[in-house]
């Protein structure tokens, strides 16, 4: 069954790679985001006749409201991601993080179809053994995840609602980034040869940016069982200690050495095991390692550089 769909910052990370998979799955899909990265991540689908795209802020209701009338199903992943960016633009994160989407909630009727992934870092440090399932208690740190957790709850309002959250994303994109741990360490593996850890036995989960789609289009497939649910979106194979996922790189560049700083604190203090068993009990799997795609970054960064101020 093919729906019309909204992917709103459907040129992002997590966009770019969705839309394409959406449209060969023979759905109608209309993209918009503001561009605020001067990204033409989604230049390759532009042939598609079911493919449209506005330029436009999700904030702005004469914008969001005309769109929302003629889809099946929302995806919103518009957004200020990740606790740096956050903070460095607060009011602009809370508009968007939260605002925007408590509006857009409200102009849906209750037989459209919302599809949202939020986030596991909301889990904090997790309980005392740091293990966590959708049941456990939310004790969110950075202003992300808690403008996430607040958008949560009003979302789960929604009769026809579905939250992932997204174990840390990794692997390569069509909008890269490269500040997301994973592809970080790997950056700085392939061009520095190091890198320095605080407090490098926090462990996280994480995901593979192809695998977020496939759990969002396994939820279109299996709706009807899924719908009104919380699902952690990650690897159960990969909760891993920052130390850990170094020694993952290392096994693919022998000559990267890492170091745990004997002084200094990370200002992001997540530490948790996250379980994926209720996803992978509607049977979804996971396609892609993190040694998979450690491969792929390392593949990927001879393409991309950061020298925008250098000569080399």
């Amino acid at each position: 069954m093919t729906h019309r769909i909204l992917v709103t910052g459907g040129a992002g990370y997590l966009g770019s790679t969705m839309v394409p998979a959406l449209l060969d799955a023979g759905h109608h899909v209309t993209v918009l985001d503001n561009f605020m990265y001067r990204q033409n991540s989604l230049s390759h689908v532009c042939h598609h006749p079911r493919f449209n795209v506005v330029r436009g802020d999700i904030r702005m209701e004469a914008v969001i409201k005309p769109l929302l009338k003629n889809v099946d199903i929302v995806i919103p992943l518009a957004a200020l991601v990740g606790a740096p960016l956050c903070s460095r633009d607060p009011v602009g994160a809370t508009t968007t993080n939260h605002d925007a989407i408590v509006s857009m909630l409200k102009l849906l009727s209750k037989e459209q179809i919302v599809l949202m992934p939020t986030t596991n870092s909301a889990y904090g440090t997790g309980d005392k053994n740091n293990f966590c399932t959708e049941e456990s208690p939310l004790r969110p740190i950075s202003q992300y995840a808690i403008e996430k957790v607040k958008v949560e709850q009003e979302l789960m309002q929604h009769p026809n609602a579905i939250s992932f959250r997204l174990a840390t994303v990794f692997g390569m994109s069509p909008r890269m980034r490269i500040d997301l741990l994973v592809n970080d360490f790997v950056y700085r593996a392939v061009y520095d040869r190091f890198v320095v850890l605080f407090e490098g036995m926090f462990k996280r989960n994480y995901v593979h940016v192809r695998d977020v789609t496939r759990a969002f289009m396994h939820a279109i497939d299996k709706y009807a069982a899924m719908k009104g649910q919380i699902y952690n979106v990650g690897l159960s194979d990969a909760n891993v200690s920052k130390k850990e996922l170094c020694q993952a790189i290392q096994k693919h560049v022998p000559d990267f050495v890492f170091l745990d700083a004997p002084v200094g604190k990370d200002p992001d203090q997540r530490n948790y095991i996250v379980s994926n068993a209720k996803i992978e009990g509607t049977g979804f799997k996971p396609m892609f390692s993190l040694d998979t795609g450690i491969q792929e970054l390392l593949k990927g960064f001879i393409m991309i550089k950061n020298s925008v101020y250098g000569n080399v």
